[in-house]
């Protein structure tokens, strides 16, 4: 398996998306005359995170594979991501820097060599969480089991969160990488 080939366009296509969703919910927001900071703290379900963690989930989850499977340390920088999401309940940030956490994120995946992940492929990652639980797996089970389902889980919760408050989102706007594929002639005309 390539893991660059699958992860980094990937990670790439739906960062886009959510970074164009948030713009939507930007616009929605100013049409009602509120501030779009206030997107921020929106919640899908109390005892869950806000949009402000979910969208640095999302950032910190598209990047932590560069460095675990190169066999790299996962930078201050980036666990401070993590943090700042953990932190979101109660200091949610501007919209501003969710943006740029978004574009940070797009920018090092990129940047990447075409193969820049392939080698860990076969690793093995000892992947620890804040509560102890150590998951011991390879490097493909590692982007699979763990990488691929986190990321998506946090991208899904903040367009929950936006179609639940009203951001006038729908299935195009979740899938916009595909009309690249289109047959032509093929798209209904309604």
């Amino acid at each position: 398996m390539q893991l660059t080939r699958l992860l980094v366009p990937t990670f790439v296509q739906t960062l886009t998306s959510l970074s164009t969703w948030l713009d939507k919910a930007a616009a929605h927001q100013k049409e009602k005359g509120a501030n779009p900071d206030a997107l921020m703290t929106l919640r899908l379900a109390p005892d869950m995170f806000p949009l402000a963690a979910q969208v640095r989930f999302v950032c910190f989850q598209a990047q932590e594979p560069v460095y675990r499977l190169r066999a790299e340390d996962v930078p201050q920088m980036l666990r401070n991501v993590r943090e700042e999401g953990l932190n979101a309940g109660e200091e949610s940030g501007a919209f501003a820097a969710a943006q740029s956490r978004i574009a940070e994120a797009i920018a090092l995946l990129s940047g990447l060599a075409p193969d820049a992940l392939d080698a860990g492929t076969g690793s093995q990652i000892a992947l620890e969480l804040p509560n102890g639980i150590v998951f011991d797996m390879t490097g493909e089970q590692y982007a699979r089991d763990w990488s691929l389902p986190q990321f998506y889980f946090h991208a899904v919760t903040a367009y929950a969160i936006l179609r639940n408050h009203g951001v006038p989102l729908g299935k195009p706007d979740y899938v916009s990488h595909m009309f690249a594929y289109i047959r032509p002639g093929t798209l209904p005309h309604h």
